[in-house]
């Protein structure tokens, strides 16, 4: 049996957004008749074509270097709005950029 837990989000651009995650990375966990859950290394999201769109909070992707985080910000290309820096109040190496519908996406690691 499997356990955790899921996040949601309404979702207006559908197959753009779930296709904006998978080219990160993420795997498909569970497709439903109008949800796609996502999974990213055991931290799973799902989107469903719902109006109007969440976008609010921050989905944030743990790497486990400042090598993975650099190779996502290329990943990420012009979706980037800040690019790759060492935040020193959380200690934490962090690129963020936006998803297709507006959502904040950050991947970051720990250095400390």
């Amino acid at each position: 049996m499997d356990h955790g837990g899921i996040v949601f989000f309404r979702s207006e651009a559908f197959d753009e957004t779930v296709a904006f995650y998978r080219d990160l990375g993420c795997g498909t966990w569970r497709e439903q008749p109008d949800c796609t859950i996502l999974d990213f290394d055991g931290f799973r999201f799902g989107f469903c074509e719902r109006s109007p769109a969440e976008t609010e909070g921050i989905l944030t992707l743990v790497v486990p270097d400042r090598d993975a985080v650099d190779e996502y910000a290329e990943r990420l290309g012009d979706a980037v709005v800040e690019g790759p820096r060492f935040n020193e109040t959380y200690g934490i190496y962090q690129v963020f950029a936006r998803d297709p519908e507006g959502r904040t996406v950050e991947v970051q690691c720990f250095e400390s």
